[in-house]
């Protein structure tokens, strides 16, 4: 039957799971070095400052809010 097969199959470790070790794009594309020699600046994140970036999160989920609630209120 199906559930003695997947007795089976959990017995034999035929389901393993994730692997142990995670892997990055970035470290897979670079080498060490560059990226030991990476500066990483919190307040500056791909040219927006994190505040800017905060408000505009801000923004938007208030108007996501608003469409619900208009949504929910006028159908």
């Amino acid at each position: 039957s199906d559930y003695q097969q997947l007795g089976y199959n959990l017995r034999s470790n035929l389901f393993q799971g994730g692997p142990l070790k995670s892997r990055s794009l970035m470290r897979d594309s670079y080498t060490p070095d560059i990226i030991e020699k990476a500066i990483r600046d919190p307040k500056n994140w791909h040219g927006r400052t994190i505040s800017e970036l905060g408000r505009w999160y801000e923004k938007h989920f208030l108007d996501l809010n608003t469409q619900k609630a208009m949504k929910d209120k006028y159908g």
